[in-house]
C-alpha cells in the first residue's frame, strides 16, 4: 500500500500595511455631447464600489486563498464603514485612528473607458496603536502598500525591524517615504522609479555641489539616443541607482504590458508579460505587488516571485482589472501574435521582398524599425535542434520590442565552439526553421565565435540572452551598451538541452524525460 501523499503546506499568512482607499466606478454609455458644452453625456450609469489602495492589495491577497491582515487607518465616516463591510469575512483588520474622512476616488466611465476621476476625502493616519505594532512584530511576511497618507510613516521603525527578519515587499508612492533598508523587493512603476532616482541624485548633487541626475552623471538616468527602448535602458539604470540609494536587495520596475524588470544591481532580468492583455489596468500594480509578496512569503526566489507577479497582473488586466473583481478567474488563451507559434511567415516591415534569412535584410529591417521609432530586439545562439526552451526564449524576446532579429552561429562557428560532431543541423536548415516561427522577423548568420561584428551592424536596442540570473557578464555587453542598448536576461525552461537530446537519440529508444516546464535554465 503506497503511503498517503503529504498535503501541500498552506500559503504563508501575509501582513499588508498601508493606506486604505474606497474606489467607485460610475459606468454608462456616452453617445452624444451636451447641448450647452462640448462634453460627453454619460447615460444609464451604474455604480460599483470596491476596496482601493492597500485595501485592494489585501483583498486580492485574500482572493488567492491566503490569510491576510491589513493594518490601516479607518474612521467613523460613511466611506470607512463601507470599506469595513467590503472586507468583512475576507481580511482581518487592525485599525489605527484616521484624522478626517477616508479618501474616495470615483471614476466616470463610458464604454469601459475612464473620462474623469473625482477625488474626495483628506484623511490621514493618526497615532500608531499597540495592536498595529504587534501585528508588524509578529508578521511572517509583509507587503507595504504606501499611498502617501501616513499609515506607513507611523510604523516606519517597526517596518525597519521587520525587514531584518522576514520578507518585506515595498510598493512605494511619490508622496510617501522611501523603503526602509533591508527590504527584499521594491516595486515602483517605471515612471515612479525614474522620479525617485532623479530625486535622489539631485539631493546627492546638492549635498556635494556636483550635478545630479538632470545632467546625467552616473546615476543610470542619463539621456540615451533612442526612442521606446530608451525607457527600458533608463529603467535598468533607475533600478540600479535605487538599490544603492534605498539599501534594498532588489528592485522590480513594472513596465505595464511589457512586464517587469528585476535588478539586483547588475544586468537586469526582463520578465515579459505572457501575453498582451487589453483591459482596465487600474489596480494592476497592487495585483503585482501582493503576488510577489505572497511568493516571497512562500520562500520563492525573487526571480520566481516576479515571474509569478507578472503573470498574475497580466491575468488581472485580462479579466477586467478592478472592474472584474467579482468575475471568476479563468485561463485566457493568448493570440497567435502574442505567442509566436510556428506559421504565418514574416511580417511585412516594408524592407523589400528579399530573403529574411540574410544579414542584409536584417540590417535594413533594423534601420527601418529604428527610423519609425520602434524597438529592435536581437537574440543569438546556435539553435541546433530547436526545442521548447529556444522557442520560449524567442517568444519572450519578441514581446519586448517591435521586431526580433536572431543571430545564428554558422556551421564553422558551431564546430569551433561545440566540437566536430556539431552542428547536427546545417545553418541553412536552422535558419529556415527559425523563420517559420511567427515571433522571428529576420535571421542572420555569423562566422565568428561571438556576434559582435553582426551586432555592430544591426545595433539592436535590446540584446536578449537566456539563462540564470547569475550568468557571467557577456563579452558583447559592453558593445551593446556603447550605442545605448540594453542587455537583458530572459528565463529559459528547465531541462531543455540540445546536447541532452542528441545523447538520448544516440542511446536509442528509452523512457521520455520528464521536464517541469518551470522557467530556469537550458543549454543550447
Amino acid at each position: 500500500m503506497s503511503p498517503t501523499p503529504t498535503p501541500p503546506a498552506p500559503p504563508t499568512p501575509l501582513l499588508v500595511v498601508g493606506d486604505a482607499l474606497l474606489d467607485h466606478d460610475l459606468s454608462g454609455r456616452a453617445d452624444r455631447l451636451a447641448p450647452d458644452a462640448p462634453v460627453p453625456v454619460v447615460a444609464g450609469a451604474h455604480r460599483v464600489t470596491r476596496p482601493g489602495g492597500a485595501a485592494l492589495a489585501a483583498y486580492l491577497g485574500a482572493s488567492d486563498g491566503r490569510e491576510v491582515t491589513l493594518v490601516t487607518a479607518l474612521g467613523d465616516d460613511e466611506a470607512s464603514h463601507t470599506l469595513r463591510r467590503l472586507l468583512a469575512g475576507r481580511v482581518r483588520l487592525v485599525e489605527m485612528p484616521l484624522t478626517g474622512r477616508l479618501p474616495c476616488k470615483t471614476r466616470i466611465m463610458a464604454q469601459g473607458v475612464p473620462l474623469l476621476r473625482l477625488d474626495d476625502g483628506d484623511g490621514r493616519a493618526g497615532s500608531v496603536t499597540q495592536e498595529a505594532l504587534a501585528a508588524v512584530r509578529e508578521a511572517r511576511a509583509v507587503l507595504v502598500a504606501d499611498y502617501g497618507r501616513g499609515a506607513v510613516d507611523v510604523l516606519r521603525d517597526a517596518l525597519t525591524r521587520a525587514a531584518a527578519r522576514v520578507p518585506v515587499v515595498w510598493d512605494p508612492h511619490p508622496r510617501g517615504g522611501p523603503p526602509v533598508k533591508g527590504v527584499r523587493l521594491a516595486t515602483p512603476s517605471a515612471t515612479e522609479a525614474h522620479a525617485f532616482a532623479r530625486e535622489h541624485a539631485d539631493r546627492a548633487g546638492a549635498a556635494t555641489g556636483t550635478a545630479g541626475a538632470s545632467t546625467g552623471t552616473g546615476t543610470g538616468t542619463d539621456a540615451v539616443p533612442y526612442g521606446p527602448e530608451s525607457a527600458l535602458r533608463r529603467s535598468a539604470g533607475d533600478a540600479r541607482a535605487l538599490i544603492h540609494a534605498w539599501g534594498v536587495t532588489s528592485v522590480a520596475v513594472t513596465l505595464g504590458e511589457r512586464g517587469a524588470l528585476l535588478s539586483h544591481g547588475e544586468d537586469p532580468l526582463l520578465v515579459p508579460a505572457p501575453w498582451t492583455a487589453d483591459g482596465d489596468a487600474c489596480g494592476a500594480g497592487d495585483r503585482f505587488a501582493v503576488s510577489a509578496a505572497g511568493a516571497l512569503a512562500d520562500d520563492a526566489l525573487p526571480e520566481t516571485a516576479v515571474e509569478t507577479a507578472v503573470r498574475a497582473a497580466t491575468r488581472y488586466v485580462a479579466d477586467g482589472g478592478a472592474r472584474g473583481l467579482a468575475a471568476r478567474h479563468g485561463e485566457h488563451a493568448p493570440s497567435r501574435t502574442d505567442t509566436g507559434v510556428p506559421g504565418g511567415g514574416v511580417p511585412d516591415h516594408g524592407v523589400g521582398d528579399d530573403d529574411p534569412g540574410t544579414e542584409a535584410y536584417a540590417v535594413r529591417l533594423a534601420a527601418r524599425v529604428r527610423d519609425e521609432g520602434g524597438t529592435v530586439v536581437a537574440a543569438g545562439g546556435c539553435f541546433d535542434l530547436l526545442h521548447a526552451g529556444h522557442v520560449a526564449l524567442l517568444q519572450a524576446a519578441r514581446r519586448t520590442g517591435d521586431c526580433l532579429i536572431v543571430c545564428v552561429n554558422s556551421d564553422a562557428s558551431v564546430r569551433h565552439r561545440k566540437g566536430g560532431s556539431r552542428p547536427l543541423v546545417p545553418a541553412a536548415d536552422r535558419v529556415r526553421v527559425l523563420l517559420a516561427l511567427g515571433c522571428v522577423d529576420a535571421v542572420a548568420v555569423f562566422d565568428e565565435d561571438t556576434p559582435e561584428r553582426l551586432l555592430n551592424e544591426v545595433r539592436p536596442h535590446i540584446w536578449a540572452k537566456g539563462g540564470d540570473y547569475a550568468l557571467t557578464r557577456l563579452p558583447e555587453a559592453t558593445l551593446v551598451k556603447s550605442w545605448g542598448g540594453q542587455v537583458v536576461l530572459l528565463p529559459y525552461l528547465d531541462g531543455r538541452s540540445t546536447t541532452e537530446l542528441a545523447d538520448r537519440a544516440a542511446r536509442g529508444p528509452g523512457p521520455t524525460a520528464q521536464v517541469s516546464g518551470r522557467p530556469r535554465s537550458v543549454r543550447k
